[in-house]
């Protein structure tokens, strides 16, 4: 190892293994590297897997001081064609039981390569929010943790609550009619920063009828070890959340607004790592010459993310309101996103979008969301999602289906001001009116105008003086480093 390496401070990124929350903390990985650190970024081994064959078996070789290492899911059963994303709730089990040790022998493993002068020795744990066991880890050598939120500080507030929201009697519920009685339209008055917000508007896992609901447990777990970080670094902008960061600041000593990563990247001068990526699907780049030849503004992007399922009804009627709007669109269909495996759309349909629809199984988001052809955004609103809209200054349509997705909804819709929901129970005649309102008419001028104002604040918060920049370089400093 020559003289750089050994001065380079080392951080070991530890994701949550679903691919929005790999994205993220991908981000912020190339940001530190791009600020002199040595990286150490760890997936499952089955995420790992499926990063090679999406980008190529050598894809991730022979980047100086960016490695990648891997632990395993502690599932034994891996899916059959290995492409698609796995249980939520069964991955959060493993994570409770299986995790920590074999992380604990990949730190090992680092020392190991350290004592023998190989790569530096670790000097901080960056972990996603959701792995706790990697602050348990960090705490048995004697590490910093910086814990990372991929989700809006608002979800972050909501998960330091769910004990109070037991204590209350408000969850779980008590019994599956609590979920269209209108008791989820009840304020949740009981936790500061949210008193506006319905227990609809909340985390998705707090509609359980089950008093030792796995998910809930995982939650108030995870959330148990947020005071033992040395810092929490959050992918949002102050603007947009501000009376919820300022409940933060008042719990938490240590709390950063760096975000959004995707904004910083994006002003970040082309570098060694651009042609790295973090997508498990293989991306198909042809989408983006299709763009060139639709009209500014005129084309609806749809993208349902990488976890949401549907019925084959719900697609039907998706893909006949798109049909009938009369709107070019560029409408992903990731495998995994039908119950029931594949769902081929019939000829008729193929036919008469034929000239203004294109089809895809999984592209380069941002790519997308930033060309000029983009007017409307149909959505399933998971953060990356609806920071990289904002990004773009793109408008949105909003089909929420779990986690936070409900709250980034009622955020988009309610607060900023820059989307429309549409009912859960999706028909056709709606998803083309929507569309409509979004592409054209009044409304849609005053949400594009809303959007191109937090796109403005985005890219004044990530630029050199701005708010989340300051705050990066802070923490870097007086916690990244400060063992260093």
């Amino acid at each position: 190892m020559g003289n750089l390496a050994e001065i380079k401070p080392h951080a070991v990124l530890v994701p949550f293994p679903s691919q929005g929350h790999i994205n993220a903390l991908f981000q912020l990985a190339k940001l530190v590297y791009l600020r002199g650190f040595h990286i150490t970024f760890v997936n499952t081994e089955y995420n790992h897997q499926r990063l090679l064959k999406s980008r190529g078996p050598n894809s991730l070789d022979g980047f100086t001081d960016f490695n990648f290492e891997t632990i395993p899911d502690g599932l034994t059963s891996v899916e059959d064609n290995g492409d698609v994303s796995q249980d939520i709730v069964s991955l959060c089990q493993s994570i409770r039981k299986n995790f920590l040790h074999p992380f604990g022998e990949l730190l090992e493993k680092l020392q190991d390569s350290a004592t023998a002068g190989l790569t530096p020795p670790v000097t901080c744990i960056v972990s996603d929010c959701y792995m706790p066991f990697a602050i348990h880890a960090a705490e048995e050598h004697a590490l910093p943790t910086i814990i990372f939120n991929p989700f809006s500080a608002c979800n972050f507030l909501t998960s330091l609550h769910f004990r109070t929201l037991l204590e209350k009697g408000l969850i779980p519920l008590k019994d599956e009619s609590y979920l269209t009685n209108g008791y989820l339209d009840n304020k949740v008055d009981c936790i500061p920063g949210l008193e506006k917000f319905r227990l609809k508007d909340l985390l998705d896992l707090l509609r359980t009828t089950d008093p030792n609901d796995s998910m809930v447990e995982f939650v108030i777990e995870a959330a148990d070890t947020f005071h033992k970080a040395a810092a929490i670094v959050f992918n949002t902008y102050s603007e947009l959340e501000s009376a919820v960061m300022n409940e933060l600041y008042s719990k938490f000593p240590s709390l950063y607004t760096i975000g959004p990563l995707s904004s910083f990247l994006n002003q970040t001068p082309k570098n060694i790592l651009a042609s790295l990526g973090s997508n498990l699907w293989k991306e198909d780049t042809k989408c983006l010459e299709w763009l060139e030849s639709k009209e500014p503004g005129s084309v609806i992007y749809v993208n349902f993310g990488s976890i949401t399922v549907m019925t084959p009804d719900q697609l039907l009627e998706f893909a006949w309101g798109l049909a009938n709007s009369m709107k070019p669109f560029l409408w992903i269909i990731r495998p995994g996103l039908v119950i029931g495996g594949s769902f081929i759309l019939s000829s008729k349909f193929e036919k008469e979008i034929s000239d203004r629809g294109l089809i895809a199984s999984w592209c380069p988001q941002e790519k997308v969301l930033n060309h000029p052809s983009i007017g409307g955004f149909l959505t399933h609103c998971g953060w990356n999602s609806t920071i990289e809209s904002i990004c773009a200054g793109v408008p949105m349509l909003c089909w929420p289906f779990f986690a936070d997705q409900p709250t980034n909804c009622r955020y988009i819709c309610n607060e900023w001001k820059i989307g429309m929901e549409i009912d859960t129970n999706v028909k056709r005649e709606e998803v083309e009116k929507l569309i409509n309102e979004l592409m054209e008419g009044e409304k849609a001028k005053k949400m594009r105008q809303k959007a191109m104002e937090l796109k403005k604040k985005a890219e004044e918060n990530t630029s050199p003086g701005g708010c989340s920049y300051m705050n990066l370089d802070k923490v870097i400093k007086d916690v990244f480093l400060k063992q260093y």
